[in-house]
């Protein structure tokens, strides 16, 4: 149907309208222009800082995959203080490489065991050595024999240690033998004694540990008698010194044997060999009891096996010789000066030369012990060693006599067990006393063994 032209204006002024509310509907969605802007979108100060803080939040997120690499290589590998944890079990100076050796001394100072004084960890206690003695003589030059203490010109003490004799092997025995050998030395073990009995001397044997001793007053001194204290009250003492120290026993005859030499005055020379007056067997023993350094004291003793009771003479008792006797051993500080109105000692070239750690733990050297810088004068026999260095000076105070007289000394039935093993020893003959010493008869006369000079 045609249409007017006012229709047509009306249809446009309704489609108009239409539109009018459908683009309201949209406008929200539309950018807002920019003088709307801060007056619409305004916020208080701290939801302006909330908003600055969600956006660095949002770029932190975004970037926090170098970081979280960063802390993951980390704990895989830890720093150098976690490094130093990890090794704190590894050994203190380890942990210590960077600082002084000072610092490092004082760590080992720390760590290191409580010092002792020197002297208490020298000092062996009970029975230190036993063994067999033989005690020789030899006449003045020129004389073919002796027959009194002036006819002597030099009186020797030879020890020859041993191990204890419930220590032997029972070498080539059968087994039945052995086995009762065996039960033998285990009760020997528990017998009061036992430690100071040596084992039997071997026969023919040239190879040997020994010490030769020079007596310095050519006889023993008596334990039964006064000395020169006020009233005759002290004991009588004796030097000896240690001059030689070998296993050679070979050289050992040689040195006791004749002898012939020059002198520029009186020509040709003649020294007749050493005589054999004495055998038996020894013991040293260092008291058990004592507390301090200063109450230790060291027991030497014998008892004799030849000559025996009917042979007992003239010449052992001359030399000092007892049945059974005890002294009370010491042993010279080789830094002390010469002792008494006479200077008895040897000369400096002469003295023994023992190790640093014999002068400190046992004379004391340095302020140790005593009040001089070289310590002690005498000490006892703290350990055995002391007796192994030729120059060693050693003083015997004479102790005790008799068989009674040597238990009280060595203590323990030491002196007894001494006693019964010399009685049975007694039974060897003059020509298996010679060879224990691999020493001819011929040449070392043993006749005094008898009680006779010779």
């Amino acid at each position: 149907m045609p249409t007017t032209r006012a229709q047509e204006a009306a249809e446009k002024r309704n489609l108009r309208t239409r539109q009018q509310p459908e683009d309201s509907k949209h406008a929200p969605a539309k950018p807002p222009s920019k003088a709307k802007k801060p007056a619409s979108s305004r916020k208080p100060p701290s939801s302006k800082k909330g908003a600055h803080a969600k956006k660095e939040t949002s770029s932190t997120v975004g970037e926090k995959r170098e970081p979280e690499t960063e802390e993951k290589q980390a704990e895989g590998e830890e720093p150098p203080a976690k490094k130093v944890k990890t090794e704190e079990p590894a050994p203190r100076d380890e942990q210590t490489d960077g600082k002084e050796e000072g610092s490092e001394a004082d760590a080992d100072k720390e760590n290191a065991p409580a010092q002792r004084h020197p002297a208490e960890s020298m000092y062996q206690a009970g029975t230190i050595e036993r063994g067999h003695i033989y005690f020789f003589y030899r006449p003045k030059v020129e004389l073919e024999e002796a027959h009194s203490m002036d006819d002597v010109q030099r009186f020797y003490m030879l020890l020859v240690p041993r191990p204890p004799q419930f220590a032997t092997h029972t070498g080539n025995k059968s087994s039945a033998q052995a086995k009762g050998d065996d039960e033998d030395q285990e009760m020997n073990l528990i017998e009061s004694g036992a430690d100071a009995v040596p084992a039997p001397e071997p026969k023919g044997q040239t190879k040997k540990r020994f010490r030769l001793m020079i007596i310095g007053k050519k006889g023993l001194p008596d334990p039964d008698a006064g000395g020169g204290g006020k009233g005759g009250g002290r004991k009588q003492v004796f030097w000896a010194t240690v001059s030689t120290v070998s296993d050679d026993l070979k050289k050992l005859e040689e040195g006791l044997g004749p002898k012939t030499y020059e002198t520029k005055t009186r020509g040709t020379r003649h020294q007749a060999a050493a005589r054999l007056a004495a055998r038996g067997a020894y013991a040293i023993v260092n008291n058990e009891a004592a507390r301090t350094p200063s109450q230790r004291e060291t027991h030497f003793g014998y008892h004799l096996s030849h000559p025996d009771d009917e042979h007992f003479g003239e010449v052992q008792e001359t030399l000092g010789i007892h049945k059974a006797s005890s002294f009370v051993l010491q042993v010279k500080n080789p830094l002390a000066p010469p002792s008494g109105p006479a200077q008895v000692g040897l000369p400096k070239g002469r003295r023994a030369e023992y190790p640093e750690e014999i002068m400190t733990g046992v004379f004391g050297k340095g302020g140790h012990r005593g009040r001089e810088s070289y310590g002690l004068r005498f000490a006892s026999v703290e350990r055995q060693e002391l007796l192994d260095h030729e120059g060693a000076e050693l003083l015997f105070i004479a102790a005790r006599s008799g068989e009674q007289g040597l238990e009280t000394s060595l203590g323990e039935g030491r002196g007894h067990a001494l006693e019964e093993a010399e009685k049975d020893e007694s039974k060897e003959t003059m020509d298996e006393v010679m060879k224990e010493i691999a020493m001819n008869d011929g040449r070392i006369p043993a006749d005094p063994l008898e009680g006779e000079w010779a």
